[in-house]
């Protein structure tokens, strides 16, 4: 947002020789933010604080936080500091069912969210398929997973391009409940030539996670944001910003070659 604003003054200044225009915005004081999870993989936090419009920065690093995990069968950990923002312990994995909770004090203040570790999500089919949408053909990724039955499941899924992140979307199982579940993942328009368009040895990497409804619904919420005009909901109460998520993730590697996407066989 800092940067998009900075875009627009610059363009204002360079087209306008006659007036000055000033904008008037409001500084606000700086905000912490805390980036929590725990994983069959292992638990990472990172705690940083929002800087000012001006400062160009971005963001600052905390490593002075109290970091403290707990699980409801009464275990603790303190998760150390590591560098570079992080509070890491790759020892510390996740167990599907129990319930987590993450505490972060920092300078008087005392940060607090739960998350519950979910069972492995798993992919059924991820394919490149071509789709008639109005008059147009459109690249999609179909991602297919196989509902866990009789139990409610939320999921987050992030594709990178590259190493760069490129799409991402949540799901719930509401839509076919017990079953395969789809997300259709837009990649572009036939014809297009600009930079997020796929090219051929493009390599993908996709990380799904099986997540809780606190996670999903923060998620969602930021997922719709544009369009609601709204922040995210809250998900640690003390009033910092960020969400914890305890989740089991798998990953599905491939390489983009337009030969092997398919047509979609829908009348």
């Amino acid at each position: 947002m800092k940067k998009y604003l900075i875009y627009i003054i610059s363009v204002l200044l360079l087209s306008s020789c006659e007036k000055v225009i000033d904008l008037d915005y409001h500084q606000v004081d700086p905000i912490y933010v805390v980036e929590a999870s725990i994983s069959n993989n292992g638990t990472e936090v990172r705690v940083s604080r929002t800087n000012a419009m001006d400062d160009n920065n971005g963001i600052s690093d905390i490593s002075h936080a109290t970091v403290t995990l707990s699980s409801d069968n009464g275990q603790q950990w303190d998760i150390p500091y590591n560098r570079n923002g992080f509070y890491r312990s790759s020892t510390l994995r996740g167990e599907a069912g129990t319930t987590y909770t993450i505490e972060v004090e920092l300078d008087g203040q005392h940060y607090t969210s739960t998350s519950t570790m979910q069972r492995a999500p798993t992919l059924n089919k991820f394919r490149f398929v071509w789709m008639k949408v109005a008059s147009e053909r459109i690249m999609f990724g179909d991602l297919r997973l196989q509902d866990i039955p009789n139990e409610d499941s939320w999921y987050f899924m992030h594709i990178y391009r590259n190493g760069i992140g490129y799409r991402w979307a949540v799901m719930r199982d509401d839509q076919n409940p017990n079953k395969e579940l789809q997300q259709l993942f837009t990649f572009f328009r036939e014809g297009s030539s600009d930079s997020d368009v796929l090219q051929e040895g493009d390599k993908l990497h996709i990380e799904i996670r099986a997540i809780d409804q606190r996670a999903y619904d923060y998620l969602y919420s930021m997922q719709i944001m544009d369009n609601t005009g709204t922040n995210p909901i809250p998900n640690f109460t003390g009033g910092c910003l960020g969400y914890f998520s305890a989740y089991h993730q798998i990953t599905y590697d491939c390489i983009y070659h337009v030969a092997d996407a398919e047509e979609d066989q829908a009348p």
